[in-house]
């Protein structure tokens, strides 16, 4: 990272009672960020060249960029915040002014952010997380100085632990009293990066290069096909080999083969590299604070008294060799894409039960005796198998031997999931509560009962004569997707953990 020295990393000051101005570097992320808005601006100066004026393309171009730069300076000139003792002020706005003013007591986390742009001038972007209900009732600070940044958070650090925080108003940074010494819980080097990237291996990518070469096909100076084994053979024609991969067509397979399988990994070890760079646990006395990434660095903080649960994900293949991924789901949201944390990317269980103790969260020993759900959840499965069946007979019956794909593709269903509903299983530990799903991607989520919030136990008509019944356990924060159950067991052992749960719950 470039010496923050090199930029000032003092913000601008205001002379109005302490106001502060963001980084005069906000202007330059402005132009930065005019490449992706001028995407905006394409069609116009396409129509422009469809009609056949293109000596008013550069014109326009210029017009649109001078704009671009007015705005952004008007915004920055009327964009101004004040640090008081506790709380921060934000009024921004051009023509219309918001005034907001958030207590420090609110502030569930402060996130400091750095793109390529921001490392290389020596500013940030901190985030105030307030858990308002939404990230538009957030706020953040997009471009203050590094250095100002960082003393930011540990004065509202130290405001929430109950320490002397003080602003010093002569050089207008933030000063705050010694807190405990930070320990290191788990990082991640280069070679573990490279093990990681290996397995994470993607097949996303191959969709992507596949639909980028068709896109491209017409603009490229020659027609090659990594995914077509043709291709090879036509490729071996340059060399005078063509006779004899024709002769040996496995080769031309073993060819594409190999090329999906070096994009596969090239991505995975791509998107590692770019996510989880210099990754760095660590344990503050009040929150884990995770740090990351190469081209764009995160940082943000998981406070520990804010967990709920914890989610142990690993794949079939992963298992084999112990290498499993920690996410924790906590009322501090991780961003719009990722609503958990990603605290642990790629760890054997050695390294990350250290960090489960640290939230208070435990793993189920091996002697931990294991129920499991009853099969009949592997209906719906089956009902979709049927489907696909009777497609296809209905498709043969009709002279379509297409049709009997669907006869093959419902048998796999079926299997999928007959054998997938042995994988539904669970545990009660006296204080928490464990939950096993999944084949091909496991995930163990270890739930305390003193995070559950209400426990709903439903029974439908095809339960019900069964004397079942399926426990859904209201958990906040993390994703909407991520809901937790126990689904298909008896009616009276549904009854009883929830019982259990809902006391402990109230003793908490």
């Amino acid at each position: 990272m470039t010496d923050a020295a090199a930029v000032p990393a003092a913000p601008t000051i205001d002379n109005d009672a302490g106001w502060q101005r963001l980084h005069p570097a906000t202007l330059a992320l402005a132009i930065v960020k005019l490449g992706p808005r001028s995407l905006q601006f394409l069609p116009a100066v396409a129509a422009l060249g469809f009609t056949g004026n293109w000596v008013y393309i550069v014109p326009a171009i210029l017009a649109f960029v001078l704009i671009s730069l007015v705005a952004a300076w008007f915004q920055w000139l009327r964009f101004r915040f004040r640090v008081g003792d506790d709380e921060v002020v934000i009024e921004s706005g051009v023509l219309s002014r918001q005034h907001r003013t958030i207590p420090f007591d609110r502030i569930q986390d402060v996130s400091i952010e750095q793109g390529l742009v921001s490392r290389a001038l020596g500013i940030a972007k901190v985030g105030f997380e307030t858990g308002a209900g939404g990230k538009e009732n957030d706020a953040s600070l997009d471009a203050i100085g590094l250095d100002a940044a960082q003393a930011l958070r540990t004065t509202i650090r130290a405001h929430r632990s109950g320490e002397a925080a003080v602003v010093a108003a002569a050089t207008n940074t933030f000063d705050a009293a010694p807190v405990a010494t930070d320990r290191l819980l788990f990082a991640m080097t280069p070679r573990q990066l490279l093990v990681a990237g290996l397995f994470n291996f993607s097949l996303a990518a191959l969709a992507v290069v596949g639909a980028a070469m068709q896109f491209f096909d017409d603009l490229l100076p020659f027609d090659f096909n990594v995914f077509n084994p043709r291709d090879w053979i036509d490729l071996a024609g340059q060399y005078g080999l063509d006779q004899w991969v024709i002769a040996h067509r496995w080769i031309a397979g073993v060819g594409a083969g190999v090329s999906l399988l070096f994009i596969g990994f090239a991505s995975g070890i791509a998107t590692m590299f770019f996510a989880n760079w210099d990754f760095r646990l660590t344990r503050e006395p009040r929150t884990l604070r995770r740090t990351r990434g190469l081209t764009t660095r995160t940082d943000v903080a998981v406070p520990v008294k804010r967990v709920q649960a914890a989610i142990l994900v690993t794949g079939w293949f992963r298992q084999r060799f112990g290498w499993h991924e920690l996410r924790l789901q906590s009322l501090a949201s991780d961003g719009e894409k990722e609503r958990d944390h990603q605290v642990v990317p790629f760890a054997q269980l050695g390294a990350i039960d250290p960090v489960l103790s640290e939230v208070a969260i435990v793993r189920p020993d091996n002697d931990q005796p294991w129920q499991q759900s009853h099969r009949i959840i592997a209906l719906g499965g089956l009902v979709g198998a049927l489907g696909a069946t009777t497609g296809g007979l209905v498709a043969v019956s009709f002279g379509q031997a297409l049709g009997w794909f669907g006869l093959v593709i419902g048998g796999l269903i079926g299997a999928v999931s007959l054998f997938g509903a042995r994988f539904h299983r669970w545990t009660d530990m006296g204080e928490q509560v464990a939950i096993r799903r999944g084949f091909w991607k496991p995930k163990l989520t270890l739930l305390p009962h003193a995070s559950v919030q209400s426990v709903d136990l439903k029974s439908d008509f095809i339960q019900r004569p069964l004397g079942l019944a399926t426990l859904v356990f209201g958990v906040p924060g993390g994703s909407a997707l991520a809901t937790h159950e126990i689904p298909a067991i008896p009616l009276a052992t549904a009854r009883d953990l929830r019982d259990r749960i809902l006391t402990a719950r109230a003793r908490a």
